[in-house]
């Protein structure tokens, strides 16, 4: 292959795709008569896997990733199953149909491990997605907490300064209704003496 120019392409699963594809060409080019069904199949075939690699490789949401990966891998053993079609139905010979297969388990080995990795990293996003929210929510209610313990500290600073009983600062005053009156009481002998001095 030429240098690669997409990410797909530097994925060794995928050259090693591209490799069967050829081979296979080259192979169902001596392919006629009774076995063209089969060897229609098996070009289908074959042609998916490296086309579902490099779909599913573009694909930013790794579930969809790990799902265009599994129909790649799904087309390989695909592959396979063709080949021992055509082997009983002398299409192709032993050797012809073991490199396929030394191929194809590979591709399956390097599909398999790719979704495995693409299922791990789902869950690890999903539960660091999970602490971040409940780190925030305590931070949140930390920071509620503090804000309510500074105002009653401030409240009573107040009151110490001012008084027990004083008006604090932004609270509004007594209405004149509610206020207690004082009254001063006067003895008798008290106001008798007034009254004679005046």
């Amino acid at each position: 292959m030429t240098e690669p120019t997409f990410d797909h392409e530097r994925l060794d699963v995928y050259r090693l795709s591209i490799e069967y594809v050829a081979r296979s060409y080259r192979i169902a080019k001596t392919l006629r008569g009774i076995h063209r069904p089969a060897r229609d199949q098996w070009l289908r075939a074959a042609q998916s896997i490296p086309l579902n690699i490099a779909e599913g490789n573009g694909k930013q949401s790794l579930k969809d990733k790990s799902r265009f990966f599994e129909i790649a891998r799904g087309s390989t053993l695909e592959c396979a199953s063709i080949q021992d079609v055509l082997r009983v139905c002398d299409g192709i010979d032993d050797e012809s149909n073991r490199r396929g297969k030394l191929d194809l388990k590979r591709i399956v080995s390097m599909l398999t491990r790719l979704i495995q990795r693409s299922q791990s990293v789902a869950e690890d996003a999903f539960e660091y997605e999970y602490e971040t929210r409940t780190s925030t929510s305590t931070s949140t209610s930390t920071a509620m907490l503090s804000t309510s313990t500074r105002s009653s500290r401030k409240n009573e600073t107040a009151r110490t300064k001012i008084g027990i009983g004083a008006r604090l600062p932004g609270r509004p005053p007594t209405p004149p209704s509610m206020r207690i009156r004082t009254r001063r009481f006067v003895s008798v002998e008290q106001a008798d003496s007034k009254d004679l001095k005046g």
